[in-house]
């Protein structure tokens, strides 16, 4: 490949601005001065920067505390996208959001440059539950319990039967749910004759959301947490 693509592939820099870089004489790949942007490399090859080393990958995986106020999207006309709470090291990857929660809603978000992976989280076939802790205005009851285990039938979709676990206060509850339809936690729970207040998605498959993340922080996935959400690639594009 390109060793302004190398770089830019490394999170080191943009693509343009790895071309000023590999003009200045100081990028060095398996022992040779790289002097033009389209001088090839591979990927296993050892390049340095000014003596730095620099390491190589395809995709990066993201978690997102996500704060009220953005939408699940990479550009939008009226509201900030979450993509620009992504730290300038993840920029040249151009990460997407998996999957989307509503701008009023937290808690945790996935954000990935790898399509498959993607879709292995969305998918329905695959089955990745979401779970979600919502503050309801009302005490939820054993009956809504069961409401919601048996599942909801609404215009646009059939939702799947849903869990839903009352704490020691009956105003908050977690909900477990198959699909993460638009405002599908809110429009279960309003079929109980309840309004949420405030809703954080707590986790995604087997991924919880980093108790050590502020609101808008951000953290690589760790290989575990990649492979119990997309185990067909794991370990080989993580070596």
């Amino acid at each position: 490949m390109r060793i302004d693509r190398y770089i830019s592939g490394c999170g080191y820099a943009s693509r343009s601005d790895a071309k000023d870089i590999i003009k200045r004489g100081i990028v060095v790949a398996d022992g040779r001065v790289c002097t033009k942007p389209d001088d090839q490399v591979k990927e296993d090859s050892v390049v340095q920067i000014d003596g730095t080393t620099l390491f190589y990958r395809k995709y990066v995986y993201l978690m997102l505390n996500k704060p009220k106020g953005y939408v699940s999207a990479v550009t939008d006309r009226h509201y900030p996208p979450v993509t620009d709470l992504v730290g300038e090291q993840y920029k040249p990857f151009n990460v997407y959001p998996v999957g989307r929660l509503d701008r009023d809603t937290e808690g945790l978000l996935l954000l990935t440059n790898d399509g498959q992976f993607a879709h292995a989280v969305m998918s329905p076939h695959k089955n990745v539950r979401k779970r979600y802790f919502a503050r309801l205005d009302l005490p939820m009851t054993q009956e809504d319990v069961e409401t919601f285990a048996s599942g909801m039938e609404f215009k646009e979709f059939t939702a799947q039967p849903a869990r839903l676990e009352i704490t020691d206060d009956p105003h908050e509850v977690y909900v477990e749910i198959a699909e993460g339809k638009y405002h599908q936690v809110k429009r279960m729970t309003a079929r109980c004759g309840k309004s949420v207040n405030y809703l954080k998605r707590v986790a995604v498959g087997a991924v919880t959301l980093d108790e050590n993340l502020a609101l808008g922080e951000i953290r690589e996935l760790t290989l575990d947490e990649i492979a119990s959400l997309y185990p067909e690639a794991y370990p080989l594009k993580h070596k």
